[in-house]
């Protein structure tokens, strides 16, 4: 079950644009002043021109004609230069503003919590960043700002018109009633409509990947049917919502296209009727027909804007919403970790599609001692490691960290106490070096090659590149051990008062598995450990061992008192090292993911 992350609200896009805005006021105060003084050029031309018809009516000389003629020329030639220095300053703040908000955007997916980032689900956050950030970042770069200086251009030239003549000035007002009318139809529904469009587009993109990757298991199970229903469903209403956005654009631009040359007709109609009534001279009216051209083109842009307006105000929504998914959270909200000790009291938690996998747990770590967690597939043992590291918090009881509460503690502070290391990892498209480094930036040559070390990686120190090699991507590929290898390195650089590994050598072989941990045994001195362990030669090198099973600690203790007491780990024990449980007619077989007992 996905969760979709927050959209923001009208009121808090608009304070977004405004604050982004606002970071490049000066630029963009600048492109205002030279947009104005290009249409201020640019309007003087059919000034000139009108001049020029009435005086050739006159009688004028060449002479004057000529200086009407250089003015022309000159005021064409500033209008050409104003509109490319403006138009250069609009795209330089555009481009600062996009990269403002991908920044914003990628900082504030870093800080989201985890928990709130795998509810959503991948098809959430992928089409966010894939669709509506390029989106908003095109309302903020390019649309938004030419939509501005649209406005003062035309204003600029029906004013022009308006020294000509106030009363052909108000022929541009003939096209307001269409475009009122179709403009105020086409946003009542707009941003719904995309806004709809988008969550098509995040569902259907997890219909696909969900399908995609759970291929081979939906074959096994005979599920093909059922899979290509539901992807065919998500494509289904994707369709539909872009059908439906498509539908709202043809009906505003066709009234938009019906309604421009209305001004235009205006001016020559009424100039003619005033121009034979002698009124006016056929030079202002050839002026006003000119400007009006002139004031419809930018307002024809704008318009048309509007369109991507929506479109892009109803991304930046969703991109906003992401930094509403990060709560309260402030740097003073929770105390400060006093050492390593961990507690539960009485925890409970659920996930979002059933009922509770924790059932009051309670449980008390020491600091510096190695806990190991074991227990059968699905009792709660990774459940758990995920409360202790604060990626989800619990349903009810509290988690401590040295008697601070790790669920109200910001991210970047918890990351520093605490970390998990799971059997999923990432190797980065970068250097080595660089892959290292996200654990500890500015860490010296030697730092990383004793971590590397540490953990057995030897053969990254034998590259030919060294530190400098790259990894990931299409570059050098490694197999799932030295990527492990990797990110239990970052934990050595990371240098946390409590690490968790949730079988965290589970994808190494079992002799490269041994070194390892023996490695880090070395390196975790001193440090809480707690393990998740599914190999029990883990756990009985571990100085206590709680045993996991349905969602409660069944068993606590060291692994001769567990061997002493003969319960679930005395058993688990007896089945690792191949003895069976003759009394019970049972063998217990290690698994990959826990353990299960089979009829003898």
């Amino acid at each position: 079950m996905t969760t979709e992350l927050p959209v923001a609200g009208t009121r808090e896009v608009r304070a977004a644009y405004v604050s982004l805005l606002g970071a490049e006021r000066r630029r963009v105060a600048l492109s205002v002043v030279l947009h104005v003084a290009a249409a201020g050029a640019g309007a003087a031309a059919p000034l000139l021109m009108g001049r020029m018809i009435d005086g050739i009516a006159a009688g004028a000389t060449v002479d004057d004609m000529d200086r009407l003629a250089l003015g022309m020329a000159a005021a064409i030639a500033a209008a050409l230069i104003l509109t490319w220095a403006a138009g250069y300053t609009v795209a330089q703040v555009g481009e600062l503003l996009s990269a403002r908000l991908r920044e914003r955007f990628i900082a504030r997916c870093l800080d989201l919590p985890p928990h709130l980032a795998e509810q959503a689900g991948s098809g959430d956050l992928t089409t966010r960043s894939t669709v509506d950030v390029p989106e908003a970042g095109s309302l903020v770069r390019d649309t938004a700002p030419w939509a501005a200086t649209a406005v003062l251009t035309s204003l600029v030239y029906v004013i022009a018109m308006a020294w000509v003549s106030p009363v052909l000035a108000l022929c541009i007002l003939l096209a307001a009633p269409p475009i009122a009318v179709g403009a105020r139809w086409y946003l009542k529904r707009a941003r719904d409509g995309y806004l709809t469009e988008r969550r098509a587009e995040s569902g259907m993109g997890d219909a696909l990947a969900a399908t995609a990757d759970g291929a081979r298991t939906a074959e096994l199970h005979g599920l093909e049917p059922r899979r290509r229903r539901a992807t065919d469903g998500a494509v289904s209403r994707h369709w539909k919502a872009t059908r439906y956005t498509l539908y709202l654009r043809s009906m505003y631009f066709l009234t938009l296209e019906s309604s421009y040359v209305l001004p235009t007709a205006g001016v020559l109609v009424l100039g003619a009727a005033m121009y034979f009534g002698d009124a006016i001279t056929i030079g202002a009216v050839s002026s006003c027909a000119v400007l009006s051209r002139q004031a419809i083109a930018p307002l024809n842009n704008l318009l048309m804007m509007v369109e991507r307006v929506q479109r892009g105000f109803a991304s930046l929504a969703r991109v906003e919403g992401v930094g509403q998914g990060l709560g309260d959270e402030s740097p003073g909200a929770a105390a400060e970790p006093l050492g390593g000790d961990v507690a539960l009291r009485d925890v409970r938690f659920a996930y979002p599609s059933g009922g509770d996998v924790l059932h009051g747990v309670s449980l008390a770590v020491p600091a510096g001692e190695r806990l190991a967690v074991v227990g059968p597939s699905g009792a709660g043992k990774s459940t758990l490691a995920r409360l202790i590291a604060g990626i989800d918090p619990p349903r009810a009881g509290t988690v401590e960290l040295g008697g601070a509460d790790i669920a109200a503690m910001p991210l970047d502070r918890r990351r520093g106490h605490v970390t998990l290391v799971t059997q999923e990892h990432h190797v980065f498209t970068a250097t080595l070096r660089e892959n290292l480094a996200l654990a500890k930036p500015g860490a010296t040559d030697a730092e990383l090659e004793s971590a590397l070390a540490a953990v057995g990686a030897h053969w990254a120190l034998a590259l030919p590149e060294g530190l400098e090699t790259p990894l990931g991507g299409t570059a050098d590929a490694l197999d799932a051990a030295s990527a492990q290898q990797i990110a239990l390195a970052r934990i050595i650089l990371a240098d946390p008062e409590v690490v968790i590994l949730d079988e965290a050598t589970a994808m190494l072989d079992p002799r490269a598995a041994r070194d390892t941990e023996r490695a880090l045994a070395a390196v975790l001195d001193g440090r809480t450990v707690i393990g998740i362990a599914h190999r029990l030669h883990t756990a009985h090198d571990a100085d206590r061992i709680a045993v996991v099973d349905d969602g409660r600690v069944t068993e606590l203790g060291s692994h001769d008192e567990l061997l002493a007491r003969d319960g679930t780990y005395a058993r688990l024990w007896k089945g690792w090292n191949g003895t069976a449980d003759s009394d019970r007619g049972l063998i217990v077989c290690p698994m990959s993911e826990g353990y299960f007992t089979v009829v003898k």
